[in-house]
């Protein structure tokens, strides 16, 4: 998605009366404005497809790490709203790998590095994240690199 596409999305969005798809557009909006001006760019400039696409994964997370704090408070109807905003974000971004895609992944580039113990898995894990970067969680990452070392 570019940063045209978002704006359009939201015009549409606008007119279909979303009203949930409309916010979670809108606040990524004004995120790609703040990611803009920490950058410091002018608000009016467009963000480039990649990182536009580090703020939609931004957001995603921030929607996981909400909806496990709401269920660890007992509030399950803010989860689930934070549930519904994560569909919508998940949908803006590419299609994860499985996590047989990311074992087999973590086994070629483990080989190719010639890491084989626990003491390389952070170089293993830098150039993994480098290599998968928006197509895969860091998190399911991790877990695979730590279970080919344990």
């Amino acid at each position: 998605m570019t940063h045209l596409e978002l704006k359009e999305a939201i015009k549409t969005t606008m007119k279909a009366k979303d009203t949930v798809r409309l916010g979670v557009l809108r606040g990524l909006s004004a995120a790609a404005v703040n990611d803009l001006v920490a950058k410091s760019r002018k608000p009016d400039e467009m963000l480039t497809e990649e990182e536009l696409m580090t703020v939609i994964m931004r957001a995603a997370k921030q929607r996981k790490d909400s909806i496990e704090q709401f269920e660890k408070g007992g509030r399950p109807e803010l989860a689930q709203g934070e549930r519904a905003e994560l569909v919508i974000l998940q949908a803006l971004l590419p299609s994860q790998l499985s996590r047989e895609e990311i074992e087999k992944a973590v086994k070629e580039k483990a080989t190719t590095l010639g890491v084989t113990d626990k003491s390389g898995a952070n170089k293993l894990m830098g150039m993994l994240m480098k290599d998968l970067k928006g197509k895969a969680d860091g998190t399911v990452v991790k877990e695979v690199v730590d279970s080919l070392f344990s």
